[in-house]
C-alpha cells in the first residue's frame, strides 16, 4: 500500500501536471471504484483543479466549487500518467477510471481481483474531513505530542505505528524501517517505553520518513512515479526476509499474520530472540 513518502511523491508529480487544469472528462470503468452517490460524478466535469492534499494514505484533488475527489489506492491501486501528446494506451482489465485534463490523462489501476481502491466525490470542508482518519502528522509535531498519542492505548509498537487514528500515513513497510532504525522490537508494548526510548522512536520515525520522502519526491520531480512499491532493495528490513541486516549481518526474520508481515533483525531489535510466527505455528 502506498504510504506517506509514496503519497507525497504522487502529490509532487500531480501538482506539476494538474494545478490549474480543467477536468475535461471522467471515464469510470469499474463500478466498484466509485463509493459515493451524492454529489454525482458528473458534477466535477469541467471544474478546475485548485488544490491537492494528503489525508493519511488518501489523495484528495480539490476542484472549483469546493468539490473533492478523494482517492484511496489501498494495497494494489496505482496512478499512471499519459501526456496529452503521447499515444494513448487502451484501458486494461486493471483500469478503474481515467481522468482527462488539458495536460494529459490520470489513470487509476488496481492489480488483482480484490477491488478495494475507492473514489469518493464530496463537496465542502466538513465532508472532506470525514475521510481523514485523524492520525498525527509526525513530521509536523513535537516529542511530547507524539508520546501522548502513542501512549493513549497500550498497543504493540507495530500496531501503534500503523494505526491511522494514531499516526498519519505509516503502514507495514515504513513501520518496519522505523523500528529497525530505532532498534526496537515490533511486539514491545507502548506502555513499556521509557522517555529515552520514546525519544529514540520519535527521532527514528521523523528521520526515516524524511529520508524516504526526500528521495521519492526528488525522483517524482524528474518523472511520474511508475514503480511505487513497498519493497525496495535499499530498505533495511522490510521485504528482506533471510537477507543480512545492513547493520550487523544477522538474517532478517519475519512474523506473518493474515496478508501482512513484520520484518525485523533479532540481533538489533529483540536481543537475539526469535519472535513467534503465528502463521508458521498454525501450520506446524
Amino acid at each position: 500500500m502506498p504510504e506517506l513518502p509514496d503519497i507525497c511523491a504522487y502529490l509532487e508529480a500531480l501538482e506539476q501536471r494538474l494545478a490549474g487544469q480543467a477536468l475535461e472528462e471522467v471515464t469510470l470503468l469499474s463500478p466498484f471504484f466509485l463509493r459515493s452517490a451524492l454529489p454525482p460524478l458528473d458534477d466535477v466535469r469541467g471544474r478546475t483543479v485548485t488544490d491537492l492534499r494528503r489525508l493519511g494514505k488518501r489523495i484528495a484533488i480539490g476542484l472549483t466549487g469546493d468539490y473533492w475527489l478523494v482517492i484511496h489506492l489501498m494495497v494494489a491501486g496505482r496512478f499512471q500518467w499519459q501526456d496529452v501528446d503521447s499515444r494513448a494506451k487502451k484501458p486494461t482489465r486493471n483500469t478503474l477510471a481515467t481522468f482527462r485534463f488539458g495536460s494529459g490523462t490520470l489513470v487509476v489501476t488496481e492489480a488483482g481481483t480484490r477491488k478495494r481502491a475507492s473514489l469518493h466525490v464530496v463537496q465542502g470542508g466538513s465532508a472532506l474531513s470525514e475521510h481523514d482518519p485523524g492520525g498525527l502528522e509526525v513530521l509536523e509535531c513535537d516529542l511530547d505530542t507524539f508520546a501522548e498519542r502513542m501512549r493513549r492505548e497500550n498497543r504493540t509498537l507495530k500496531r501503534a505505528l500503523t494505526d491511522p487514528r494514531i499516526l498519519s500515513g505509516i503502514g507495514n513497510a515504513y513501520s518496519d524501517e522505523i523500528l529497525h532504525a530505532a532498534r526496537l522490537s515490533p511486539v514491545m508494548l507502548t506502555s513499556r517505553l521509557d522517555d529515552d526510548a520514546m525519544r529514540n522512536l520519535f527521532e527514528a520515525t521523523q528521520r526515516t520518513l524524511q529520508i524516504w520522502l526526500d528521495r521519492l519526491a526528488g525522483e517524482a520531480r524528474k518523472a511520474f512515479p511508475t514503480k511505487v512499491t513497498a519493497f525496495r532493495p535499499d530498505m533495511a528490513a522490510h521485504g528482506r526476509y533471510q537477507e543480512p541486516c545492513p547493520v550487523c549481518g544477522t538474517a532478517i526474520q519475519r512474523i506473518r499474520y493474515a496478508s501482512n508481515e513484520t520484518n525485523y533483525c533479532p540481533a538489533c531489535q529483540t536481543g537475539g530472540k526469535l519472535l513467534a510466527d503465528r502463521a508458521l505455528s498454525r501450520l506446524l
